[in-house]
């Protein structure tokens, strides 16, 4: 097979090499309104196909098979391209002002799923980093081994019959503990909800020794040291959360990982470190997308973080505050029509009102050691 010839190869990178050269290598301010930035991108997309068809052509004439190539949905790095530099200012323009705090902790390969496709949109990614950045900077009080995680919230679900229509139910409030011991326990902790008090044990067959039945720390019983043990790394922490969730046949594992996400930093509390982990990690989960308005179970507005089931027709929501970037809820909507229910209709939804740490379990905040954030 003919290969693209040495004289080009090296005249792309001594190119590039020039190109890169010539960037600023500082901060680079946002000076263009959205309306222009987006004159630009359009633009930028009519370089960067222009320069590949070029590239191509030449592949083509040197004997080398071309494949045809989908126009890019986003700008990317066209290596020996006059677009290249381009790519690059205009990436650090539209970020400026929207991803204070940003390192290479976050961000370095965050369009990398675990599946080996790209990560969340630009938009998730760049919200993620901030979220992450702000969850880093708050402190959370360490939670005792022997003291519960309490978190109150307002929410509704589906009442309907099993895959039959759905039917929201009626706005109540519910409160959780979560027994914080590391030991294997069979008694995890309480619901409150409904006017009564739900246990959560681990069911012991008969005959069966309960100490054999019982439960550690761990993604199926989380608890504060132990999240606290987790890798602070995003992709390595990515790693441990595809290995250890299953998913069904025909399941999205993808989906699976973002849900499992999802539950963690929804009722539970956790160190500053292990939130931004959990965040950043979640921007490099393939299909991740930004939903600019979003409501809660109590109507409060904000920006969403969310991933569509395709199988089944829905989008879970995480909604955040558009000023703290403070966790507010989840929901899930359907994004097209099924027999279930139509476009628009939300399935179920939350809103957390509370979180902090008590010493019993069924024993509500008095003066309310109010935990940070998840």
């Amino acid at each position: 097979m003919n290969a693209v010839p040495p004289g080009a190869e090296q005249e792309e990178r001594a190119e590039l090499k020039e190109l890169a050269r010539l960037l600023p290598s500082g901060s680079v301010e946002q000076v263009l309104p959205p309306g222009r930035r987006s004159h630009h991108k359009d633009v930028l997309m009519q370089l960067i196909d222009r320069d590949q068809e070029k590239r191509d052509q030449r592949r083509g004439e040197a004997g080398v098979p071309v494949r045809p190539r989908p126009r890019l949905a986003r700008p990317v790095l066209v290596a020996g391209s006059v677009a290249a530099a381009v790519v690059l200012a205009l990436a650090a323009g539209l970020t400026v002002g929207t991803g204070a705090g940003r390192d290479d902790g976050g961000t370095a390969g965050a369009r990398s799923g675990a599946s080996g496709t790209a990560g969340g949109s630009r938009g998730a990614v760049v919200t993620l980093d901030r979220i992450a950045a702000v969850a880093l900077r708050t402190d959370v009080e360490p939670v005792g081994d022997g003291q519960f995680v309490y978190v109150r919230s307002r929410s509704a679900g589906n009442e309907g019959v099993f895959d039959g229509p759905v039917e929201l139910g009626k706005m109540h409030e519910r409160q959780v503990w979560f027994s914080q011991r590391q030991g294997p326990v069979t008694d995890v902790g309480l619901i409150r909800e409904y006017g009564q008090d739900w246990p959560i044990e681990v069911g012991v067959p008969d005959g069966t020794d309960p100490e054999d039945a019982a439960v550690p720390a761990g993604f199926d019983r989380p608890t504060y040291a132990w999240l606290a043990s987790l890798p602070t790394d995003p992709g390595a922490l990515l790693k441990l959360l595809y290995a250890d969730t299953p998913a069904e046949r025909g399941e999205d594992r993808d989906q699976e990982v973002f849900g499992r996400i999802g539950d963690l930093i929804g009722e539970q509390i956790m160190p500053s470190a292990t939130a931004a982990a959990f965040y950043r990690a979640t921007a490099r989960i393939p299909g991740v997308t930004e939903v600019a308005d979003a409501v809660d179970a109590v109507g409060r507005h904000g920006i969403a973080i969310a991933r569509e089931d395709t199988r089944h027709g829905t989008r879970t929501e995480w909604i955040f505050d558009p000023g703290t970037l403070e966790y507010l809820g989840v929901r899930t909507v359907f994004t097209r029509d099924t027999e279930r229910a139509r476009a628009g209709t939300v399935s179920d939804t939350s809103a957390v009102l509370e979180r902090a740490v008590v010493d019993k379990r069924g024993e509500e905040p008095g003066e309310r050691r109010r935990a940070g954030r998840s």
